[in-house]
């Protein structure tokens, strides 16, 4: 990750800002986690900043590895902005992975507001950060003081007051909201008296630090080390050029000392607040979350709501989460819900409530691009991992999914190229924590699929998965979608709307219409032979297509059969494997 001193906000520094905060979260996640006593003392607000951030940073990085492979140049400010915000918004967790996303939304807000702009100096990054603290106070329904709302407004604050100073460049207003930001959260005992009584600071206010403390070192190369928290809350910081591998450079001592203070006991919500929390991405009008908000304020505490244009991530406590849910889909269509109850035995209990179920022996969990190919899956018997158009699971869902599957021995399928990293880092975690993974690299849910079928649990684990391995390797993919925008490819120049056949992830045909396309695609597959075709249909996708291709391949192909899913909303109009 470069880390070159500048004094101005292009992508470059938004693409360093955030791998270095997604750094600095990895490091303090488990002190953060531990001196998470407010509003739920439920353990994980570490956890949710850094997945939330890991989020971002693959959307990030997704915005790059499009945009260098046709100019070889960095993308505008803009897009590298609103792509931070984007992916912390779909990726959110909890509540203060919530709260993240919506200030990183305010920073992209005036950072993405000229779309021709190649970058902003410090009067642009204050505009920014206050913008942000705004916007995540007007999220909470009933903001908090002595919560990251104080932190990230006293951030702000002390970057308009570095304006004062003549302060121009990006570092010096940084370093100032970094240092408003200390001084804030060491306050934060002060002002909440669940803090006090815990002897802790504030657990969001603190991931905030840290994302700021990140801040700073983008801009002048040197990161201020945070020293932790102490057992009264007393905060010590310094500027420092550091190793940024040193083991020691943010860890706590005292950090397990704050959860034996006096405070709302882990694993339940604090002061005997609701029983659940609920998350969902919502996809609806401005106006119906206006409506959103206030049903969702008379059934709960602790609601936020973040995001726009058409998209929203709504975090909410309540005691009756089915009709939080049924609030979502009156505003519009809710998805990838999230439903945790603070006492049975889920990421908010201390696991004593009731005995832990036998593991099964062996478990698949798959990667999936509708909800129709989850059905195909889960019918037969894998966990699956919805991973929708544009929103890419992280590596922490991934975990979640192969704890979810409950077994000694479990084959991991990211049936997309793209996760091969993503599933690599789950499968790492997994396996430190005792599970047996294999990770099986398909490329699309139609290798996956091939590899499902012959999946055998009664087999030896290794047997198993090299018959799987094989299947899946034997399988070519394909599949049909529509240019988003001018590019080049192999197959030459395609223009917005032209329909591309993608064989094996390059592009092979350039066509304009789809059925054609399509079947083109199929005849470049097929001329190495082939005994089974399988289709997998996009919910746009023109509904005689398979039939057509159906009867193409019994009349041109002889001995080769074709099968025929259904796959929701995928992205593609269609998947294309042939066996």
């Amino acid at each position: 990750m470069p880390q070159v001193p500048q004094t101005f906000f292009d992508a470059l520094a938004v693409r360093t800002w955030c791998g270095l905060a997604l750094r600095a979260l990895g490091r303090a996640r488990e002190e953060i986690d531990a001196i998470n006593v407010y509003p739920v003392a439920d353990g994980d607000t570490g956890t949710n900043l850094y997945l939330t951030m890991e989020s971002a940073v693959a959307a990030v990085e997704a915005v790059f590895d499009g945009h260098g492979t046709l100019t070889q140049q960095k993308p505008p400010l803009a897009d590298a902005a609103r792509a931070m915000a984007h992916g912390a918004l779909i990726g959110a967790r909890g509540n203060s992975g919530t709260i993240l996303a919506q200030l990183l939304r305010g920073m992209a807000q005036v950072l993405a507001a000229d779309g021709e702009t190649a970058h902003t100096d410090g009067e642009g990054l204050r505009l920014a950060l206050r913008r942000a603290a705004d916007s995540a106070r007007h999220a909470v329904a009933h903001p908090i003081e002595g919560t990251v709302l104080s932190v990230a407004s006293a951030a702000a604050d002390a970057a308009d007051d570095s304006g004062e100073d003549g302060g121009d460049d990006c570092g010096t207003v940084a370093r100032a909201a970094y240092e408003g930001a200390c001084a804030a959260l060491a306050a934060t005992p002060g002002q909440l008296a669940v803090l006090e009584r815990a002897g802790v600071v504030d657990a969001g206010g603190r991931g905030l630090v840290a994302v700021l403390a990140a801040l700073v070192e983008t801009f002048t190369g040197d990161g201020p080390v945070f020293t932790g928290v102490e057992t009264h809350a007393r905060v010590e910081d310094d500027f420092v050029s550091h190793d940024p591998h040193d083991p020691h450079a943010s860890q706590d001592s005292h950090a397990s000392d704050a959860l034996d203070a006096p405070g709302a006991p882990e694993g339940t919500p604090c002061e005997g607040g609701p029983a659940f929390e609920v998350i969902y991405l919502l996809e609806a009008d401005d106006s119906a979350v206006t409506r959103l908000r206030e049903r969702l304020d008379a059934l709960g505490d602790s609601l936020v709501v973040v995001g726009g244009d058409g998209l929203w991530n709504v975090h909410v406590h309540v005691d009756d989460a089915g009709a939080a849910v049924e609030a979502g889909v009156e505003a519009g269509r809710p998805h990838r819900i999230r439903i945790t109850h603070f006492g049975l035995g889920d990421v908010h209990t201390t696991g004593a409530e009731r005995p832990p179920r036998e593991r099964a022996q062996r478990a698949v969990v798959a990667v999936v691009p509708g909800e129709g190919l989850a059905g195909l899956y889960g019918e037969a018997g894998a966990t699956t991992v919805l991973a929708r158009p544009g929103e890419p699971p992280a590596s922490g869902e991934l975990v979640a999914a192969l704890r979810r599957a409950h077994a000694r021995e479990v084959v991991l399928l990211p049936n997309d190229a793209d996760l091969r990293h993503t599933a690599a880092a789950a499968a790492e975690q997994a396996r430190a924590e005792g599970i047996r993974v294999a990770l099986i690299p398909t490329r699309s849910a139609v290798q996956g699929i091939a590899a499902l079928a012959v999946h055998e649990p009664e087999r030896r684990f290794d047997e198993d998965v090299v018959s799987m391995t094989s299947a899946a390797g034997a399988t070519r993919y394909a599949e049909v979608a529509v240019a988003e925008r001018q590019s080049w490819t192999m197959a030459g120049i395609c223009q917005a709307g032209d329909v591309l056949g993608l064989v094996d992830g390059d592009v092979a045909v350039i066509g304009a219409d789809v059925t054609a396309t399509a079947r083109a695609v199929l005849d470049r597959m097929l001329a190495a032979g082939g005994e089974l075709v399988t289709l997998v249909l996009g919910d746009e996708a023109p509904a005689s297509v398979a039939d057509i291709l159906e009867v193409h391949v019994r009349e041109s192909y002889l001995a080769v059969d074709t099968v025929v899913y259904r796959g929701g909303r995928q992205g593609a109009l269609l998947l294309i494997g042939v066996e």
